[in-house]
């Protein structure tokens, strides 16, 4: 393959050949120098033939070759002309390029490696301000600027998607945001709960209601941000534990104060709180409701912050859907528009750098956009596009600003665009803040039940007394009214504890009374008793309709003496001491169901049965005689009659005040209730109406037994009449002073018509008739005297006795 090959050349010979190892400087004899001079030859040989062959050859074409030979100088002169005319165009295509081209494709050249430079510029300066990500985060984080860390994050790893995609040097770092990024959802949430236990259980005297108001909006947006939607579940953790802590430090603080107590020897609190008398245990519930009162507006202020960001939250997501399909169509034509002017400008040839450096892109727009939009895009305009930490201290700045006064505007700039939550998701998230706060109160009520089902384990809210119970019904009440103003929902818990214990202790004040009543009826002698002043003025409390307990004066007591009767709208009433007791009695029911307003029900059936219990007991101690062995009376005279007549009567009259006392305070549903009040009314008239029959039977007896003997004779007056005018007498007597006058010419009416019956019959017996002989005028003599002493009596003077109905009638 060298140039100077030369077959002839013997070293080249040498190494071509393979014999010529034959010839070697020791050589081996003659035998191998003849082999070699004899292959010599025979090539030489062959070369000759070779050239025999081609000279014949050569001779056999002599004419074209000698042809070829001619036309190979026309040839030569025509590639010398070519290459004279090649070289003159290249000159002047050189003189063209030189002259016109040159200058312009350098200025082409240059534009576009300024270009080039811009961008490997911002590719560097992103680069510069993505590998300082991780000390701006750590930097965010240690003021608890949670958002513009996430937000950092976020843009890092969207910018090392995009724009620096395959940069060796930054292959970790996506992986290791990934686990900054968890690292900052462990800290939020270990910081929320911070918050929570910090807020829950700072003193409850404190005026401000919200700890750190920016701390937990930031907080807030950060665990939206990141879908960490539970979060509201570690506040209610927080407000069970502390509402516990409520209860234990008012008990304890209570103990601490009460010297009775020794805490060395009553260890456990509950046994600690179950030895305070009711005064003490009733000053620590009011302590405790408080407490409850001022928790559960701390709670409610913190969750309307927390609800407040959510909100803003959804209402930004439904704007950004509105409006969203504008910026899209905007976007799109002002790219395009971009990309027209580029083409345009480079097709002319015009300097492209002072096309852009004409737009109206200030310096300071770069300055202002959110760690989002740090060097969107690699267009020489965001040649002025600043670092990443110079973007998260303004991040930071404008957050501070915001929280300052956490208006809506600033609140804004602290959502980031890539807060894809959808809007179920948030609706569905603050309700569940809204249940939070139902569940705090339903906490506060429930702590409460269980306080009180502590100290009722030995029956001790059983043995209060009426104004004792009266007093923890409206403190409960208020309690629960105070929540549900403040929740907005009512609790039922504490209200049911509450329904339940009054249950209790209306069975309890209602046996209480029934026994007192039963023991009184027993002790009855059924006579007539003084009327006290405080009665008087009992009864005088109630006349407008509207029934109140009057209350105690103090002072020096008035010397009022007793009066006979008791003065009930004019009218006189005659009564027993148990029916001045039953009133008071009746009027402490009425009473407890203001006081208590939700055992109205219960106490009008409560006293439904007293009141039928009076009707029936005296019934049976008058009517059926029963106090003959109870209290040993000899007999039942018409005057126990008579007053036990006056005392249903007395009871009857308030009946309606006591129903139109209850009807104001039960719920329409419950209106049927009333008509116990009406059996009662019909059940005292029933037992009037007896009283006032056994009165005529004792008269009507008395006739029998006396006109049944009598006969038509001297003298006259007879005995027989003038006993019963005796009895006549003796009856108005007893009854006079205790009956209204009109139900004594009632009754004497009747009397006068039993009597008229016995005597017809007796006289048809003795066969006396009207017929003015002798014995017609004897028994005529007798009803004059019967007559003129009954109307002799006071209050029957102008009684119509009709005596003519006396005598048989002729047919």
């Amino acid at each position: 393959m060298k140039p100077d090959f030369a077959l002839e050349d013997p070293s080249t010979f040498n190494m071509v050949l393979p014999w010529s190892h034959f010839n070697t400087a020791g050589g081996k004899g003659n035998r191998d120098a003849a082999s070699s001079k004899l292959l010599q030859e025979k090539l030489s040989h062959y070369l000759d033939i070779v050239e025999v062959n081609i000279a014949h050859q050569i001779s056999l074409r002599s004419e074209a070759f000698f042809h070829a030979m001619t036309s190979q100088h026309e040839l030569q002169d025509y590639l010398r002309k070519t290459s004279l005319a090649v070289k003159m165009l290249r000159d002047k295509i050189g003189q063209i390029d030189k002259v016109m081209c040159e200058g312009s494709l350098n200025v082409l050249r240059l534009s576009l490696t300024k270009i080039n430079c811009i961008k490997v510029y911002n590719k560097l300066k992103l680069m510069a301000a993505v590998h300082q990500t991780q000390p701006t985060v750590q930097l965010l984080l240690s003021t608890s600027e949670f958002v513009g860390a996430l937000d950092l994050i976020a843009t890092t790893q969207e910018v090392l998607q995009q724009e620096l995609q395959g940069i060796h040097s930054f292959r970790h770092l996506g992986s290791q945001l990934c686990e900054l990024e968890k690292l900052i959802d462990k800290m939020m949430v270990a910081e929320f709960s911070t918050y929570a236990r910090s807020d829950l259980n700072r003193p409850l005297e404190e005026e401000c209601q919200i700890l750190e108001e920016d701390r937990l909006v930031s907080l807030v947006f950060g665990l939206l941000k990141q879908r960490k939607l539970n979060f509201f579940e570690i506040y209610g953790d927080e407000i069970i534990i502390t509402a516990k802590n409520i209860i234990k430090q008012c008990v304890v603080n209570t103990v601490s104060e009460i010297e009775e107590i020794d805490t060395d020897v009553v260890v456990k609190l509950a046994d600690q709180m179950r030895l305070m008398n009711f005064p003490q245990w009733f000053d620590l519930l009011k302590n405790i409701f408080s407490n409850f009162i001022l928790f559960l507006k701390r709670i409610k202020a913190t969750l309307n912050v927390i609800r407040s960001a959510v909100l803003l939250v959804l209402d930004k997501n439904q704007r950004c859907k509105e409006l969203g399909e504008a910026p899209v169509q905007k976007n799109a034509s002002r790219e395009s528009a971009v990309d027209t002017e580029v083409a345009y400008l480079t097709h002319e040839g015009l300097f492209i750098s002072d096309a852009f450096s004409g737009r109206d892109l200030p310096p300071t727009t770069a300055d202002s956009v959110s760690p989002r939009n740090v060097c969107p895009d690699s267009e020489p305009s965001s040649s002025d596009c600043v670092s990443e930490p110079e973007c998260a201290t303004d991040s930071s700045s404008s957050k501070e600003q915001a929280s300052s006064g956490i208006t809506p505007a600033g609140i804004e700039t602290m959502i980031g665009e890539d807060m894809k939550l959808s809007e179920l998701e948030l609706v569905r998230l603050a309700n569940n803040i809204q249940e939070l706060l139902y569940s705090a109160s339903d906490i506060c009520h429930d702590r409460s039940v269980k306080f009180l089902m502590a100290r009722a384990k030995d029956g001790f809210l059983e043995k209060l007394n009426s104004a004792e119970f009266v007093a923890l019904s409206r403190l409960m009440e208020t309690f629960i009214l105070d929540t549900e103003q403040i929740c907005g929902r009512k609790s039922m818990s504490l209200r049911g504890a509450l329904q339940s214990q009054a249950n209790k202790f209306v069975n309890r004040f209602h046996e209480e009374r029934k026994t007192k009543l039963s023991l009184l009826l027993d002790n009855e002698r059924w006579k007539q008793a003084e009327v006290p002043a405080e009665f008087q003025d009992l009864v005088d409390s109630i006349s407008d309709g509207r029934i109140a307990l009057p209350e105690k004066k103090t002072g020096a007591p008035e010397e009022r003496k007793p009066t006979d009767f008791l003065v009930v709208d004019g009218h006189k009433y005659a009564v027993v001491g148990t029916v001045l007791l039953l009133i008071r009695i009746i009027l402490e029911y009425c009473q407890c169901v203001d006081n208590i307003p939700s055992i109205a029900t219960d106490m009008l059936t409560r006293l439904s049965d007293l009141l039928k219990y009076f009707n029936s007991r005296s019934c049976q101690l008058v009517l059926g005689a029963g106090a003959l062995q109870v209290v040993g009376l000899k007999t039942i005279t018409t005057k126990n009659l008579a007053l036990s007549s006056r005392c249903l009567q007395l009871i009857v009259h308030y009946i309606p005040v006591i129903r139109a006392h209850f009807e104001s305070r039960l719920q329409p549903k419950q209106f049927s209730m009333l008509r116990h009040f009406d059996h009662i009314t019909k059940d005292y008239h029933d037992h009037i109406a007896e009283i006032s029959a056994k009165l005529v039977a004792i008269m009507d007896s008395l006739f029998d037994k006396l006109l049944s003997k009598y006969e038509v004779k001297a003298p006259v007056p007879s005995t027989c009449f003038r006993n019963i005018c005796k009895q006549m007498a003796k009856m108005h007597e007893a009854i006079y002073e205790l009956l209204p006058e009109e139900q004594t010419q009632m009754l004497f009416l009747r009397i006068n018509a039993s009597y008229k019956l016995h005597l017809k019959r007796q006289l048809a017996h003795l066969n006396v008739v009207n017929d003015g002989g002798p014995q017609n005028g004897l028994v005529t003599a007798d009803v004059a005297f019967y007559t003129g002493n009954l109307q002799a009596l006071k209050g029957l003077q102008t009684l119509d006795l009709n005596m003519g109905e006396i005598w048989e009638q002729k047919r």
